[in-house]
């Protein structure tokens, strides 16, 4: 600590990143990032834009990328805002549309950026117990709030909030802004997507960096009806007027405009995350319901603690969470190739 430091550095908390550690022959399945790489087409995309145009600033609307992603979505594009990441929309979205004075309501066992960002910009909170069972039950957000906001399906847990629930949860609560996080919603949701013309209150965050593989180029996207939109302009232009480079832009217009490979890969990780679910259940484990590219999972004789340092031994990394204490017990495991989850299989035989 500093002398130096502002009064709200000295109160923060902040996020703490999946590892990126740098073993050899490491399987890696701490991050939830997709194992298959981005479509030829956006390296072809990419490629094309190490050019001289670099001295020039990109497009800071990213009109587009704007474009493409409200083709794909079907929407118009002063419907569709774009940012470095989702944490970056999401962000934008916790300053603009959720800072009000009554608390924000968000569950407890939950991406854990959100405190982050109440801390960081002193926005009253309350996390809103999950069940037993690890769900969302819409019923207790039906109270008097400064907005809602969780991610569909939960992280770290995976599980979906059904679509049907979602829309009796913007029904009971109109005058809040409801932030849907759908990070991990093309692995096995449905969206809330359809339900933004007819909710004004509705955001839907979206990124890329995992069903579109495209981590690296930080890219996501939020789309409302456009007074919300205008709200997170403001925010942005007072913030980065430029957030996407020349590259992200090409690159995720490029992933956009490839579907067919999109849901290929899709399919791919859902087809392995069934297949390892099996795989865990019939050693002893169980597994959470999951709609995500990871599943949460523990073992009633192992604790998620050692059984990660066990593995980390064999050089396989996953993610394990002291906090909140109802999930320390439990492993997240992202859902890696087929190899890569054999290989963790046979380490979890050799371990429980």
């Amino acid at each position: 600590m500093s002398h130096y430091w502002s009064a709200v550095v000295h109160g923060l908390t902040p996020y703490v990143p999946g590892e990126q550690p740098k073993l050899a022959n490491l399987v890696k399945l701490n991050t939830n990032e997709n194992p298959y790489g981005p479509s030829p087409k956006v390296l072809e995309a990419v490629r094309a834009e190490a050019a001289d145009t670099l001295r020039l600033y990109p497009d800071p609307n990213s009109d587009r990328l704007r474009a493409g992603v409200a083709r794909y979505h079907g929407v118009a594009a002063d419907q569709v805002f774009v940012g470095n990441g989702s944490d970056e929309v999401l962000a934008h979205a916790f300053v603009a549309l959720l800072k009000h004075d009554k608390p924000i309501l968000f569950p407890d066992i939950t991406y854990s950026f959100y405190p982050v960002y109440c801390g960081l910009y002193e926005i009253a909170h309350r996390g809103i117990p999950l069940t037993d069972s690890f769900e969302i039950r819409v019923d207790d957000y039906l109270v008097p709030n400064g907005g809602v906001i969780f991610p569909n399906p939960n992280a770290p847990t995976g599980r979906l909030l059904a679509l049907g629930e979602v829309e009796r949860l913007l029904a009971g609560t109109p005058d809040s802004v409801v932030v849907i996080d759908e990070a991990y919603i093309d692995f096995g949701g449905e969206s809330a997507m359809g339900l933004v013309a007819r909710y004004p209150q509705l955001l839907v965050v979206r990124t890329l960096s995992k069903s579109h593989a495209l981590a690296g180029l930080r890219v996501g996207y939020a789309i409302g009806q456009p007074h919300l939109i205008e709200a997170l302009n403001r925010v942005k232009d007072s913030f980065n007027s430029y957030p996407l480079d020349r590259f992200a832009q090409a690159g995720a217009l490029a992933s956009m405009e490839d579907h067919t490979y999109f849901e290929e890969i899709c399919a791919k990780v859902a087809r392995t995350r069934t297949r390892l679910v099996a795989d865990m259940e019939a050693l002893g484990f169980e597994v959470l319901p999951s709609g995500a590219n990871f599943i949460l999972a523990r073992h009633p004789a192992h604790e998620g603690a050692e059984l990660a340092a066990r593995l980390r031994e064999r050089s396989i990394i996953v993610r394990h969470f002291r906090k909140p204490a109802r999930i320390e017990p439990f492993l997240r495991i992202t859902i890696g190739t087929d190899a890569q989850c054999d290989t963790l299989v046979e380490a979890l035989k050799a371990l429980c």
